[in-house]
């Protein structure tokens, strides 16, 4: 087992894996992602996120991809987890924990002031993991989405 840093050579696995992460969530119609967009947004001049991979035996099983946030109550910059997965096969064997304690390390070498996600209510064996580790559901907040039309037809506005 090794967690690492993705690479741009490990586009094509991560957008496997992203794809395997939809169909867990149901959510193949949203995942529009391409190999092309993957290595624009993460490794090109404007990289808008970061990467951990996780191997086993040479092969990429999971991955955790982050982009940096800003928190003006901390004046500090934070990290957003944007997603997490490690395909089923290679679940408990603790590479999603070790991928989260990455990030976290990785937030306190740069010292950033917190690492922050959004997990799907029902998705318990992960709220589990995230409470062990001594996450706090953020119950009293709602997450607010703006995209695709409504999106296009506001800023056109």
């Amino acid at each position: 087992m090794k967690i690492r840093e993705a690479t741009v050579s490990d586009v094509p696995a991560i957008l496997g894996l992203i794809r395997e992460l939809a169909e867990y969530e149901k959510l193949t119609h949203a995942c529009v992602a391409t190999e092309g967009l993957l290595r624009e947004h993460m490794f090109g001049k404007d990289r808008a996120a970061e990467a951990l991979v996780a191997e086993v035996d040479g092969a990429v099983v999971g991955y955790a991809i982050w982009f940096k946030t800003f928190s003006t109550f901390l004046a500090k910059p934070g990290i957003y987890l944007e997603d997490l997965y490690v395909q089923p096969a290679h679940r408990k064997k603790g590479l999603g924990k070790g991928m989260l304690r990455e990030l976290a390390r990785t937030a306190v070498r740069r010292g950033y002031g917190r690492v922050e996600w959004s997990v799907l209510k029902w998705n318990t064996p992960s709220i589990g993991l995230y409470k062990s580790l001594g996450a706090v559901a953020m119950d009293e907040w709602d997450v607010m989405r703006l995209t695709g039309e409504p999106l296009e037809k506001f800023g056109a506005s």
